[in-house]
This record gives structure tokens, C-alpha cells and sequence, in this order.
């Protein structure tokens, strides 16, 4: 994908190469893709299950980088973990888009096969659904990528910490203020109860 000169970039620290990205050097940004595709492909592989899939999530996700280097804040975690986050997003994202289409089918199929269903509840599982996106929106990115690995993904907290190239007690730390950050908007939007049973952390 992109060419590198290792004699220019191949000593400086990924804060450097991410300032050269801002100023177009396009060596700057090969060498970040020799540093990093291979983790974020293979994490893109573990959600999506589809190499050409990855592939695509792994190009967009550099070309993010090429287009808007200064949303990574070295302050906030390594550029591996900032790109790993990106790729998990973007992962996500296709594989919540192929589950809707799948549901959408089935659920066609079954109104087909009835000739009559509930719209009160489906109408409720369709705003309950938004709730929690709009919920998981109001979170850092750190805490989302975290959550959606460890909750959604089904992985061990120490597996999403791999995943994150970050600490596990880190990981921990972010599953359990974002999980009460995600109760607090989920109530104050009358999603859940109060009182309503929440995911242990």
C-alpha cells in the first residue's frame, strides 16, 4: 500500500511521525502503516471475519489518519492503541450494518409469513436500540472501544487489553466509568429504570 523510506522516519517515535503526517509527507505515513497495519488487520480480521473486509477497514482507517492527523492526542495513549480504537469502530460499524440487514431480512420474512405482528414492541426494541447508540455516542473513544470488545465482543477483559495494547487494569478502569456513564444516560433518557438491573463490571 504505501512505500516507506526507513532511512528517513525508521528512528523516530510515532508523536513524530504523526507531526510529519500533518505536514503531507507520505513517508511519514508508510512508516506508521509498516508499525501498525499488521495489529490493526488483524484486529479488523477478529470482528469482521473477512479478510477483504479488514483490508478495507485497515486503508480507511490510515487514510483517517492521513486526512486528520491532529484527532490523535499522544497525551490520551500510544498511536497503536489510537488506531486500534479507530479500527474497532469501523469494524463494528460493518458488522452492526450487516446484523441489521440480516434482522431486516428475517424480520420481512416473518411478516410475510404472519399476517399480523406486534408494532408496539418492535417500535420499542427500535428506540430502545437508538437509545443505547446515542448513549455509547456521549462516551470517550477509549471507553466505547473497551466496552463494545469486552460486552459486545464477548472478549476477556485482558484479551481487550491485548486488543488495545493497553494495560488490563487500564482497560478495567474505562469498562467500569463508562458502564456507569452508560446508566446514567440510559436513565436520565427512560431507557431503563432506576432500580432495573445494569451489566456487572
Amino acid at each position: 500500500m504505501f512505500r516507506v523510506d526507513r532511512d528517513e522516519y525508521g528512528d523516530v517515535s510515532d508523536a513524530q511521525l504523526v507531526v510529519a503526517i500533518g505536514r503531507f509527507h507520505q513517508a511519514a505515513l508508510a512508516e506508521a502503516y509498516r508499525r501498525h497495519a499488521g495489529a490493526t488487520f488483524g484486529l479488523g480480521l477478529r470482528i469482521v471475519v473477512d479478510r477483504s473486509l479488514a483490508e478495507e477497514v485497515v486503508q480507511e482507517v490510515f487514510l483517517r489518519l492521513w486526512n486528520d492527523p491532529e484527532k490523535y492526542d499522544p497525551a490520551r495513549g500510544s498511536l497503536r492503541s489510537y488506531l486500534l480504537a479507530q479500527t474497532h469502530g469501523r469494524s463494528v460499524d460493518l458488522v452492526r450494518s450487516e446484523s441489521s440487514r440480516r434482522v431486516r431480512e428475517e424480520r420481512d420474512a416473518r411478516r410475510t409469513a404472519a399476517s399480523g405482528y406486534d408494532l408496539e414492541r418492535e417500535v420499542w426494541d427500535l428506540t430502545l436500540a437508538e437509545q443505547v447508540r446515542g448513549a455509547l455516542e456521549q462516551l470517550s473513544e477509549n471507553e466505547r472501544a473497551a466496552i463494545e470488545l469486552a460486552y459486545f465482543g464477548g472478549h476477556t477483559y485482558r484479551e481487550v487489553a491485548v486488543m488495545l495494547d493497553e494495560p488490563e487494569g487500564t482497560v478495567k478502569s474505562r469498562i467500569r466509568a463508562g458502564l456507569g456513564r452508560l446508566r446514567v444516560e440510559l436513565v436520565s433518557s427512560g431507557a431503563i429504570g432506576s432500580g432495573e438491573p445494569w451489566l456487572e463490571s
